[in-house]
């Protein structure tokens, strides 16, 4: 009998092969393999809405065993759609697609004459002219649905009780205040928002179920004139008109409490500039030095014993509520944990901000509760700002040190209790710990977000000017500084060019001899490359903190055979920098020694840039290092770019003078400069970039 079988249901060939002569029905189309539009198989609560008729699709299969090799497997679909009417009674469409290979999607839109607003069902089964599939509803199988909805919905109404409409109240507090505007649009239908404020952020929110309004916070950044702008999104995916909120923000609040800490010598409590007195224990010292360039005038000094802190004996504010403090600190040691601010809880602190010391070194931290960040490296000596953030809208704690966000913002849950806040240590089980050494000054507490641009500001220590050279004359062998300061004094080799009055025009007088102009103003430096120099009586720049160069400088070769120094400062075994034109690579570059020893590992940032060849207006070059930061950086014309950028983490002081157009090489000099060079301007302190892009003018750049 099985035998009997097989033989009736084969034909064989000459060959040997054999082919199934039965053909077996199409494959019955899976859910999963259907759509409405672009929208999954589904029915019930999870029917999809479409904005226009759909185009149904279904990927339809023919067994193999049907066919000898290469045969076409040829099936088409046959579409089925039903819904009820206004009047109750049941309407269907039915659909023949054309045919397709097995394996193929086949596809059947919509009528237009498809009701809005109604549960139309479907369903599709396969057919290879031979035989059909189930229909793909049946057995295990689900009927898909779908509504049509051709109406728009209604445009949004906007609210906040942060930022009310300015016909309400016109200027309203401010960069650093979260506002939270609630979007609602009539239509019960919407799912979900997209918006966009003016300047950013934009983005789409989903509202919890259909039809319910919507609230997102917003952090000002500036102040100014806003809009924000919503549209509301049905569930088909239509769009409602755009709504518009116009509002008005106002600068970020003054501190909620400060202390100076510029109080005469001899003071016994510091004064506030808003909030509570702050008393001071007998190991505070009053009239400390200042950070430069900071508008401070004076510090307190804490010796680091049980006497050394100032407290107000009450809080500075809710630290369940955003805060942020801050201040400029100089630690006279980081070997242990000490603290610049805190405020007491229950036998801890509800927050500190200080030092902590690290098997791998100390760092700076911001700690509330059990969350703390941490970053950047104190130094013992040297002037850092810090300042500490809690964000209640987020939930998290961030630290910036030097106006730099660092460490990874951390998770935070704040303590309910709130004691006495202090400077200078804080809160234990068996009392104060982690004494302040050191210097501190200007202490801030702020009630609100400081944002990045601000916390950026508190911490900028704005650069002096300390030398601008024009380039211009020389009297006696000395080209004069601007504002009466010391003179370069120029060497063999070295001279003033002066171009002329530009009045020979030989398109008019084929005779006379056209003479460029100098590179900026009324002259600038020429050196020739084998003696020349200019070069101050001493060190112009402290290379050990921060500090700012610009030049302008054109080669006068096309191809240089060396490289050629046109800035550099030396110690007393290398340079502490150096400016450099490195042929080879077609590069300016800055160049700094780790340490003021021959062969000390280097630190090289470069620019491309090809050889003047004694043409055109030459470059303007910058260099800045920020200790702050521990970064330098070297300019082109005014911008920078990450090859031009890299980390030195401690500068070192040089000694010797600042030079133009030559460097140091063993016990003399070398890599003198052929060219010309005009506009060099020197500044303690690090120029930002839009402060940059002025050097290399008759002016100095606005340092506001």
């Amino acid at each position: 009998m099985v035998v009997g079988s097989c033989a009736a249901a084969l034909l064989a060939t000459t060959a040997g092969t054999a082919y199934a002569v039965d053909n077996l029905p199409p494959k019955q189309p899976v859910v999963q393999d259907l759509q409405s539009q672009s929208e999954a198989c589904a029915t019930g609560d999870d029917t999809p809405y479409v904005s226009e008729p759909p185009r149904l699709s279904a990927m339809l299969y023919d067994p193999e065993e049907d066919n000898q090799p290469s045969e076409f497997s040829p099936v088409n679909g046959e579409f089925e759609a039903w819904w009820t009417d206004a009047a109750g009674v049941e309407q269907r469409r039915t659909y023949t697609t054309i045919t397709l290979s097995s394996g193929s999607r086949h596809y059947w839109t919509m009528p237009d004459d498809i009701p809005a607003n109604t549960v139309v069902s479907w369903h599709v089964r396969a057919n290879d002219g031979k035989a059909t599939s189930a229909w793909s509803d049946e057995g295990d199988g689900s009927v898909c649905s779908f509504v049509y909805d051709d109406v728009n919905p209604e445009k949004a109404t906007i609210t906040s009780p942060e930022y009310p409409n300015p016909e309400d109240v016109f200027w309203v507090d401010g960069v650093g205040v979260y506002g939270h505007f609630t979007m609602d649009s009539p239509s019960d239908d919407v799912v979900s928002y997209t918006y966009g404020f003016l300047g950013g952020p934009y983005g789409t929110v989903s509202a919890e179920r259909p039809g319910a309004a919507v609230t997102i916070p917003y952090l000002p950044l500036t102040s100014g004139p806003k809009s924000l702008t919503v549209r509301a999104i049905d569930r088909s995916g239509r769009s409602s008109g755009q709504s518009q909120y116009d509002f008005n923000v106002k600068s970020g609040r003054a501190p909620a409490a400060r202390w100076k800490l510029d109080d005469p010598a001899g003071s016994r409590a510091a004064s506030a500039e808003t909030g509570a007195v702050a008393r001071a224990g007998t190991g505070v010292t009053f009239g400390g030095p200042a950070p430069a360039g900071t508008g401070a005038t004076a510090t307190v000094s804490l010796d680091g014993s049980g006497h050394g802190f100032l407290t107000t004996d009450a809080p500075a504010t809710d630290i369940r509520k955003t805060f942020a403090v801050s201040a400029w600190v100089r630690p006279a040691e980081t070997g242990r944990n000490m603290t610049v601010a805190s405020q007491d809880a229950d036998g801890k602190p509800g927050f500190g901000l200080g030092l902590r010391s690290q098997d791998h070194g100390p760092v700076w931290s911001f700690a509330i509760a059990g969350a703390q960040v941490s970053g950047g490296t104190p130094e013992t000596g040297e002037w850092a700002h810090l300042l500490g953030l809690y964000d209640a809208e987020t939930g998290r704690a961030q630290l910036y040190v030097n106006g730099h966000e660092v460490g990874t913002a951390a998770e935070a849950t704040p303590v309910e209790t709130a004691g006495a806040f202090q400077i200078g240590r804080a809160r234990g089980t068996t009392g104060y710990r982690d004494r302040w050494h050191g210097d501190i000054g200007d202490v801030q507490v702020h009630d609100r977000v400081v944002v990045p641009v601000e916390a950026a500001e508190l911490a900028r220590r704005k650069p002096k000017l300390l030398g601008h050279w024009s380039m211009e004359n020389a009297a006696d062998g000395a080209i004069p500084e601007q504002s009466d300061g010391a003179p370069m004094r120029l060497g063999t080799g070295a001279s003033i060019y002066g171009g002329s009055d530009n009045s020979c025009i030989p398109e008019i007088d084929p005779d006379c001899t056209y003479v460029p102009p100098p590179l900026v103003g009324d002259g600038h430096l020429r050196l020739d490359g084998e003696t020349g120099y200019a070069a101050a009586d001493g060190p112009v720049v402290d290379t050990g903190d921060s500090f700012t160069l610009g030049v302008v400088v054109r080669l006068a070769d096309s191809v240089p055979a060396h490289p050629m120094t046109v800035l550099s400062q030396a110690g007393e075994h290398t340079d502490a920098f150096k400016v450099r034109y490195e042929p080879s690579t077609h590069t300016w570059q800055l160049v700094m020694p780790e340490k003021d020893e021959v062969g000390s590992p280097e630190k090289v940032v470069s620019r491309i840039a090809g050889a003047d060849g004694g043409e055109g207006d030459g470059h303007r070059l910058a260099v800045v290092y920020d200790d702050g930061t521990d970064t330098i950086k070297l300019y082109l014309d005014g911008y920078t770019n990450p090859e031009a950028t890299a980390s030195l983490p401690d500068g070192w002081h040089s000694t010797g003078a600042l030079q133009i157009g030559r460097a140091k090489a063993g016990d003399g000099w070398g890599e003198y400069l052929h060219g010309d060079v005009d506009e060099v301007q020197a500044y303690s302190g690090a120029l930002r970039d839009r402060d940059v892009l002025g050097l290399g003018w008759s002016t100095d750049p606005c340092l506001c």
